[in-house]
């Protein structure tokens, strides 16, 4: 078995949640919250390290409700993204910020902590067995070999129709693949909504129809830790060229995967997963969330006595 990290991104505010700490609220049957599922399903599929990506305010939470817990049962380390975790110079141009900088910031706090392949995953959100199962033996297989011209990443891919939440717009990379599994584009698309007869992306008020069939990213990426170094020099970039008013600005890894990609700096293997997705994005998907974990335990995927 080759060693590969699990990197969960946690920081995030959770506004559309109404406040709350979405990522620690529990589903499971003896209080499970989506990570636990997540972590073990990680454990069993090879994984052999977790790095949590946690705002420092959060700490004391959220190891009381996870991660003292994780610590027996696998080495873990602690993240911490702030909105001020910037180069210097930039700290004046952007004083008014008041959220962190979105993913790509998120990865890029863990290059002091990750040495070896690994998964980036959200929090809040549940992938299945199948889809660590393949992005570990990707990641480890990788490992092997010395990084090329082109940097190698993975993702796993999901269909569209399947990652929509019944109580608003959700935002997805779309995808476009080739015969050979290999991703050639992707574009972060924001506001996806159901529909009875399908989906559609909505601008102010206008709709255009999307395809439910379509392939999508819910960032699950497998990287290096060459890629840091990459993220850091964009990061510095893409700083330099945002406008010091645009508060919400974000450095999100759909967008850098895709630049990266259509420069030709990266290739990207699309995975996939026959396992359903679902999440938390707003409050109201709880009960559908708590529903599936009750489903897949009763497929036997996890026991009950334990949640997992």
């Amino acid at each position: 078995m080759g060693k590969a990290t699990l990197v969960i991104m946690a920081a995030g505010i959770g506004s559309r949640f109404g406040g709350g700490i979405k990522q620690l609220e529990p589903v499971g049957p003896n209080g499970e919250i989506i990570m636990d599922y997540s972590i073990y399903d990680a454990l069993e599929a090879g994984f052999d390290k977790v790095v949590f990506v946690i705002r420092k305010d959060l700490e004391k939470d959220f190891r009381e409700v996870i991660g003292n817990r994780i610590e027996k049962q696998v080495e873990v380390a602690y993240a911490f993204q702030e909105i001020d975790d910037i180069p210097e110079e930039y700290k004046m141009k952007f004083k008014e910020r008041k959220k962190p900088w979105g993913t790509g910031q998120a990865i890029l706090c863990c290059k002091d902590l990750v040495k070896e392949p690994f998964l980036v995953i959200n929090a809040d959100d549940y992938y299945g067995k199948e889809a660590y199962r393949e992005a570990y033996s990707y990641l480890v297989e990788t490992g092997k070999n010395k990084a090329t011209e082109k940097l190698p990443v993975c993702m796993v891919g999901f269909k569209l129709k399947n990652t929509l939440s019944e109580n608003g717009g959700v935002t997805r990379g779309i995808c476009n693949v080739d015969e050979d599994r290999m991703l050639t584009s992707i574009v972060e698309t924001h506001n996806i909504v159901k529909k009875k007869d399908g989906a559609a992306v909505v601008t102010e008020g206008v709709e255009k129809d999307i395809d439910l069939e379509s392939e999508v990213s819910m960032n699950m990426w497998g990287l290096i830790p060459e890629f840091f170094d990459v993220l850091e020099e964009g990061f510095s970039e893409f700083l330099e060229d945002a406008e010091s008013g645009d508060l919400k600005a974000e450095y999100l890894l759909p967008t850098i995967i895709g630049n990266l990609l259509e420069n030709e700096k990266v290739t990207v293997k699309v995975l996939q997963s026959k396992d359903k997705w679902f999440g938390v994005t707003y409050k109201e998907d709880k009960d559908s969330v708590v529903n599936s974990i009750k489903e897949l335990i009763a497929q036997g995927h996890y026991q009950k006595k334990s949640g997992k």
